[in-house]
Order: C-alpha cells, then sequence, then structure tokens
C-alpha cells in the first residue's frame, strides 16, 4: 500500500509540475520562431493569403512567421503534419474550405479535422472565377454550356487536388449545367493555371486571387464569377449564377493550430490575428486578390466549420 501511495504522490505531482510548466510556456509565448503550414504549393491564391498573414503577425508577435508549404492530396497532407505537431503554439495552419470538404471525398484520413484542430478565425473569404483557355471559342458561360453539350467528355477541368476547392466548385457547375466535363487534379492551384494556359486543359473555377493575375495579363478569358451577384473586385465579369440560376460558390481562408494549444495562446493569436487583418498591408494584399478580410470569434468559426462540413457531406453522398 505504500508503494501504491508514492507510486500515485509521483504520478500526481508530475501531473501538477506539467500544468505548471504548461502555463509557463503559456505566459511568455512566443518565445521563438513559428512555422505557418500552407497546404498548396507556392504561387497560389492561398499562399497569397498565407505569407502577408504570416508578416502581419511577426509584427505584432515580436518573433519571426515562418512559412512552410507541404502541398498535396488537396490540403490533406498539411493538415495530417500540423495535426502530429506539439500543441505549443508554435506550428500555425491556414485551412481553406477544402478542409470541410476533405472529410466526405477521402475514405481516410490521417487526422479529424474538428477534433484535431482549434479554431482561430477566419482570416479571408472571396468567390471563383470561371476561366477557360484563349483557344477555346466560347466567350460566355452560355457559350461554355452549349459547347460542352455538343462535345460532351472533351473538355477538362483543373484543380489543385481532389477535395479543392476548384474540384468542388467544378463538380456542382457540371451537376447544376447538366454537362459531360472531365476533373484533371494537380497538386496546387499554380501548375493546374501553367497547364491551362498551355491548353493541356480547357477551363477551371479558379480562386480569385490565382485568377486574377492572368485575367489582367490578359492569359486566361474569364467568363463568369462564383458570388450571388457581380463582384466589385471583377468589374465586367457576369455572376454565374445569371447563367446557371442558383449557382455560387465562397472560398475560404482559416488559422487553425493543433487542438491541445494552451487557451491563453489561442487568445494572443486570436488578438493578433484580428489586429494583423487591419494591417494596410494586409488590407492591400487581400483586395489585391479580390477577398473580404474576416476576423470572426473562434466559437463562431467553430460553428462555421461543422455547418460547411455537413454541407458539403449533403452536396457530395448523392454523387458516393
Amino acid at each position: 500500500m505504500q508503494f501504491g501511495k508514492s507510486l500515485l504522490g509521483r504520478l500526481l505531482a508530475g501531473t501538477v509540475l506539467c500544468a505548471t510548466a504548461l502555463a509557463a510556456h503559456a505566459a511568455d509565448w512566443p518565445s521563438r520562431p513559428i512555422t505557418l503550414v500552407i497546404p498548396f504549393p507556392p504561387g497560389g491564391t492561398t499562399d497569397m493569403v498565407g505569407r502577408p498573414l504570416a508578416e502581419a503577425l511577426s509584427k505584432r508577435l515580436g518573433q519571426p512567421v515562418i512559412v512552410d508549404n507541404r502541398a498535396g492530396a488537396g490540403g490533406t497532407i498539411g493538415a495530417g503534419y500540423v495535426a502530429r505537431q506539439a500543441p505549443d503554439g508554435y506550428t500555425l495552419f491556414l485551412s481553406t474550405i477544402a478542409h470541410s470538404i476533405a472529410p466526405s471525398t477521402y475514405d481516410k484520413l490521417t487526422y479529424d479535422f474538428q477534433k484535431d484542430f482549434a479554431p482561430i478565425t477566419v482570416v479571408a473569404s472571396s468567390p471563383n472565377l470561371l476561366i477557360v483557355n484563349k483557344d477555346l471559342p466560347v466567350k460566355s458561360v452560355a457559350e461554355l454550356i452549349d459547347y460542352a453539350k455538343k462535345n460532351p467528355g472533351k473538355l477538362n477541368y483543373g484543380s489543385a487536388g481532389v477535395g479543392s476547392t476548384e474540384h468542388l466548385a467544378g463538380e456542382l457547375f457540371k451537376r447544376m449545367a447538366k454537362i459531360d466535363i472531365a476533373h484533371v487534379p494537380y497538386k496546387g492551384g499554380a501548375p493546374m493555371m501553367t497547364d491551362l494556359m498551355g491548353g493541356q486543359i480547357q477551363m477551371a473555377i479558379e480562386t480569385s486571387g490565382s485568377a486574377m493575375a492572368q485575367i489582367k495579363a490578359d492569359t486566361v478569358r474569364a467568363l463568369g464569377v462564383s458570388s450571388e451577384k457581380p463582384s466589385p473586385y471583377f468589374p465586367g465579369i457576369p455572376a454565374i449564377a445569371e447563367t446557371v440560376p442558383g449557382y455560387t460558390f465562397s472560398t475560404w481562408y482559416g488559422l487553425v493550430v493543433p487542438a491541445k494549444v494552451p487557451a491563453d495562446v489561442q487568445a494572443k493569436l486570436y488578438a493578433a490575428t484580428v489586429d494583423a487583418l487591419k494591417d494596410p498591408m494586409m488590407v492591400k494584399a487581400l483586395e489585391t486578390i479580390g477577398a473580404d478580410a474576416g476576423g470572426n470569434k473562434p466559437e463562431e468559426f467553430k460553428k462555421f466549420i461543422a455547418d460547411q462540413t455537413q454541407k458539403w457531406h449533403e452536396i457530395l453522398k448523392g454523387q458516393q
């Protein structure tokens, strides 16, 4: 019995010491560089949101925030990596709508997005743009649909991977427009855009940041925007919904951390992120890609993730 009491005492003492150490750690966070994992390659819209965010957070946290691009499998490789990291507040993750979609498109994931991550806030949201290769003989959404119906199975649309925003935006468009187009997944938006411009694929419903630069450079043709109404960020481009009634799609980007990161570290990070979204550099970066700043509270973001996950499950279960 004496041995049992002694062992129990040591265990309790160890628990107290761990709790004390964790509290002390949280109090001086951050005391070293922080990593922001972006689950898509450099050059895509997620990267365009994440890099200025990292810079703005660095100013407010007093430590470098280093970007680590870990692309692949529609953003799930990066998510799985972050879920395995120590919950100390030194590894952040820029999630996207793709992570609320993935549970309905992948048979097995190495993480549970709702259980293994703590939501901080939505960073930004933006519509997607329906763009086509300039050699495709269509100049409107109606002409594209007509062309696809006359050439079933001959049009390929690209995405940043299975379960990515472009994939789901394309599948939704395919279903609602009642056309036969084939999905071609890539490891990110940037390589997909290269093939679109080169003619290896013919169309994409791409995120705004990646699409906007190419639209301005006149290397692709924009046919429609996925917001309910035309966007002030994309003058002259009609809403897809004008031709396909009810079609809307919005891409969001949100900051999350491993679930067991101390609550006061999460609170500090939330305050720093909300302030970072007001930074003139960050405001300009989001305007450049046609995105609106976020900043909702963690509990609101948590509910939003749950609602989005349920929404996409209901939409996609009919395809299975």
